[in-house]
């Protein structure tokens, strides 16, 4: 399989910050949409964006917690939006298209990770769905609006994808669910989606980018006990960050999504994955959990699982 996966060399690493990868990018009339951009990377990527000029859109699930969140950055609007719930996701679309506006960027950046077993929709497993189905359908009912600007979208994945591929015989987890392996599943269909999206929209100039924005400690945790982020080595007996670890600060852990969305490094390229605010590489195949999985760009697999997520959701804008 060929592949555009390949490090460009940005001049960014891994300890770059959102504002890092801004300098010198003017987003002064831009309209960017970021799911979950009111709570930790979120947050930090709507601060940076509107600090070079755009304006925000934050669809929140809980949309009083988000405003309070942004309250004091300039440019921002905050939104409903539950990605679990298909009607809230197309009452969201319908209320932001009559609004009129077109759409330069959209962050796919909310998510759930490794929580009990929970069922939304007609029975669907919550990871897949919130993060997966509920961003496939928003950006397809979005269409009309992203279209015409030659829009940018970023799908925020993990090294979790690593974990698993896609379970084509089982995806909603009926038998034998696992938190981490479903966590996993649903980050691999992140990038999945991005793959076939940008072959999908590069005609209308519309690029798709997925991406690792490392590992941080967010609210993201909030489904996990103490004890097994001590177990895992990520925090101490008290609940403070071990250095080992590898965390990065918020600002670090949202400039790739940052960079993916807006840098001109990126003029002419999508359908890939990125991590450390740079093109990852393909992993190696003795398992190193670094760079990106051949079954998560795999052409083939996104035209699969575009096709299966339009008829879950009953959306396809390209139909």
């Amino acid at each position: 399989m060929t592949t555009a996966q390949h490090k460009i060399g940005s001049g960014f690493g891994a300890h770059s910050t959102a504002d890092d990868v801004l300098q010198g990018v003017d987003l002064t009339g831009k309209l960017a949409i970021v799911t979950g951009g009111y709570s930790g990377l979120g947050l930090e990527t709507t601060r940076a964006l509107t600090k070079a000029g755009a304006h925000v859109v934050v669809p929140a699930r809980r949309p009083a917690a988000a405003r309070e969140a942004v309250e004091g950055i300039e440019g921002v609007e905050v939104d409903e939006l539950d990605l679990g719930d298909l009607d809230s996701v197309r009452a969201f679309a319908e209320r932001f298209l009559a609004s009129g506006r077109s759409i330069d960027i959209v962050i796919d950046n909310a998510g759930i990770m490794a929580c009990p077993e929970t069922r939304v929709g007609p029975g669907w497993e919550a990871q897949f769905a919130t993060n997966h189905l509920g961003h496939f359908a928003l950006v397809n009912r979005l269409w009309p609006a992203i279209e015409p600007g030659g829009a940018r979208i970023v799908s925020v994945s993990s090294g979790a994808h690593h974990i698993s591929g896609i379970r084509w015989d089982d995806v909603h987890w009926r038998t034998g669910y696992d938190k981490w392996e479903a966590y996993g599943q649903a980050k691999t269909a992140n990038v999945l989606f991005a793959v076939h999206l940008d072959l999908l929209g590069r005609e209308s100039g519309v690029r798709a980018f997925a991406l690792h924005p490392g590992g941080i400690l967010t609210p993201l945790q909030r489904h996990l006990a103490k004890e097994e982020m001590v177990e895992r080595g990520w925090i101490d007996e008290n609940g403070n960050p071990l250095n080992p670890s590898g965390f990065k600060s918020p600002q670090e852990g949202a400039a790739t999504q940052v960079w993916a969305a807006t840098s001109p490094q990126l003029a002419g390229l999508g359908g890939v994955y990125c991590e450390d605010c740079d093109i990852a590489e393909v992993a190696p195949a003795d398992g190193e959990r670094t760079g990106v999985r051949d079954y998560a760009i795999d052409p083939e697999q996104a035209a699969r699982l575009w096709t299966l997520s339009a008829e879950l959701t009953g959306v396809n804008a390209f139909a």
